[in-house]
């Protein structure tokens, strides 16, 4: 009874904040009591906003409160801690996740145990009366659990401890004599020993098939056992996704980066281009501006001292018709009556409509292709395709999910070296050393390495195809089109070149191929080999085919045009044949 009043006592002089005993306890004018270190420093926190709440109640207040020692709670603190008050670890209150007491008041403490018979939840303290009291003996207590109404029965209110195998469910006591009364019914802890451990069949050695028919565990240990390696494989594909999104997120992080100080530097000299143009323009229209002026100006100077000459020409001739001297008039008649030269200006056509519209129309036709290049979203949609993820359908697991892939191939007899024997509707290849017949020599045909190709281009899909081959091996992989098809380099050969991509099959080892980089394989030999393509994804996988499907290697990269399937073959009577999977 002591000890239930210290947790009391400590609950009720507990700051809400720190949740350890108050420290320089202060009350707020909301009545609510916490260490001033902790109230202070939640208001600090807010004092830019000018609103400062109680963390408990909510309550706000516009100005600040001012904080002043408790004395009395200081007092009743000091006094309970010499009288022996010492706070519980802070790891005993229930946090989320947690089970809580269900017979704490106030804040609750973690539960420890439950009990199936009281169907409720005790911390340490509060489930000693099931370790001590005499009537508590038959009581079912087992490690804390949540939702203990889900051990009742929904029809009785009464506990779950009898398993139905009739109809595979849990059941109380009153149902075995209702509607389960002529059912197969165990007590669910002899239930949970046959699904989970079989202590009988461990102590028996099976001599003989009916008495293995007895064990009831087998299967269900082989079925926990499956589901488990299942989740834990599917745990460890989740834990990578999540290794592989964080470094796309620091590689997108870094490219988002370099690309905003490029793009800024771009669109800085796009701006300055522009700018400058705008400069040049308006400075050439001015040049023009002033050059015509200059020109105008000019002529009608000129034209303003040519009637400046004739006006006085034309008050020379009315001087001399009005003058009484007839020898001055006899003089100067024929000086003065000469017709004015005509080709002393130069005749023009005033253009009364001059302006700079053309000019204004090519700026404007720029403006518009400018906004119409923007209208079209290239860039904001190039941008928009940058993904960190892109959901797409989980990887198959299993055969029966790779067969969903399963495409129809068939050989190509344009490709196929001259000594490459196709059959079995064109799914077959063999290697015979003997020149067959050809209609020509085709260019798409391979003609020194004894390799073929398929008809079909794969691209933009998944796609998933069994091969089985026999004699020397064979190398099987999957190339551009662009393959060089003459010759002996590198640039003709599955694997050797940047193009294709292989996995070489011998008699004892796997080899994987691409760009005459090798990658040595450890594995079983298979009789089977299974390639799937996920071309969006840029993943070529080769799997050995047997009861499961075994990973041999997986390429990533990145596809840009359809691949064909293609083989080679090395030596003669070996043989390559494309399954039929429908």
């Amino acid at each position: 009874m002591a000890e239930a009043n210290i947790l009391v006592a400590h609950d009720q002089f507990s700051c809400p904040v720190c949740l350890e005993i108050l420290k320089d306890p202060v009350t707020i004018p909301c009545g609510h009591s916490y260490c001033m270190g902790c109230i202070k420093n939640c208001w600090d926190q807010t004092d830019h906003t000018g609103v400062y709440r109680c963390p408990q109640c909510s309550e706000t207040f516009t100005q600040r409160p001012v904080l002043c020692r408790n004395t009395m709670l200081t007092e009743v603190v000091e006094k309970l801690k010499k009288t022996g008050l010492n706070p519980p670890p802070a790891q005993s209150y229930a946090g989320p996740g947690d089970v809580p007491c269900d017979f704490c008041t106030g804040r609750k403490f973690k539960a420890v145990k439950s009990c199936l018979t009281c169907l409720a939840s005790y911390c340490e303290t509060h489930v000693k009366p099931h370790y001590e009291g005499a009537a508590f003996k038959r009581h079912k207590l087992i490690n804390a659990i949540g939702n203990l109404e889900q051990k009742l029965c929904a029809e009785h209110q009464k506990v779950l401890e009898v398993f139905c195998r009739t109809d595979q469910t849990c059941i109380c006591l009153l149902c075995t004599d209702k509607e389960h009364k002529s059912h197969d019914t165990v007590s669910a802890e002899a239930e949970r020993s046959v699904k989970q451990v079989c202590d009988w069949c461990e102590r028996i050695s099976f001599n003989a098939p009916s008495e293995m028919s007895l064990c009831h565990c087998v299967s269900t240990q082989k079925q926990l056992g499956e589901t488990q390696t299942e989740i834990q494989q599917r745990i460890q594909e989740r834990l990578k996704e999540i290794e592989e999104l964080k470094k796309a997120v620091e590689s997108l992080k870094r490219s988002a980066c370099i690309e905003i100080k490029e793009s800024e530097k771009i669109f800085t000299e796009l701006i300055r281009s522009i700018e400058k143009i705008h400069t040049e323009v308006i400075e050439l229209i001015g040049a023009n501006e002033k050059a015509a002026v200059n020109q105008a100006e000019g002529r009608m100077k000129k034209l303003e001292q040519k009637i400046a000459e004739l006006r006085r020409r034309n008050a020379e001739l009315k001087q001399l018709s009005e003058t009484e001297d007839h020898i001055h008039f006899l003089q100067n008649f024929q000086t003065l009556c000469a017709p004015p030269e005509a080709g002393d200006l130069p005749s023009i056509t005033v253009n009364t409509g001059i302006s700079f519209e053309a000019v204004r129309k090519a700026v404007s036709e720029l403006k518009d292709h400018i906004e119409d290049f923007c209208k079209g979203e290239l860039i904001t949609k190039t941008v928009n395709e940058v993904a960190v993820y892109s959901l797409q359908a989980p990887e198959p697991r299993n055969r029966a999910e790779f067969l969903k892939y399963s495409c129809q191939l068939t050989l190509d007899p344009n490709t196929a070296h001259r000594e490459l024997c196709l059959s079995e509707g064109n799914r077959k290849v063999t290697w015979r050393r003997e020149t067959q017949r050809c209609a020509d020599d085709h260019p798409e045909r391979f003609d020194r390495y004894t390799q073929v190709l398929c008809r079909e281009g794969l691209s933009g899909t998944r796609c998933y195809w069994e091969i089985e081959c026999s004699g020397g091996g064979a190398d099987i992989g999957v190339t551009y089109k662009g393959i060089s098809r003459k010759g002996v380099d590198h640039s003709c050969r599955l694997g050797c070149n940047d193009k294709s991509w292989s996995l070489r099959c011998s008699s004892s080892s796997y080899t994987a191929l691409h760009n005459n980089n090798e990658t040595a394989i450890t594995a079983p030999r298979s009789p089977r080999i299974g390639v799937y393509l996920h071309f969006n994804a840029g993943t070529l996988s080769f799997y050995g085919v047997s009861d499961t499907m075994t990973l041999l290697h997986r390429f990533q990269t990145t596809f840009t045009e359809p691949l064909y399937p293609g083989f080679w073959l090395p030596s003669s009577g070996s043989s390559v044949t494309i399954c039929q999977l429908n």
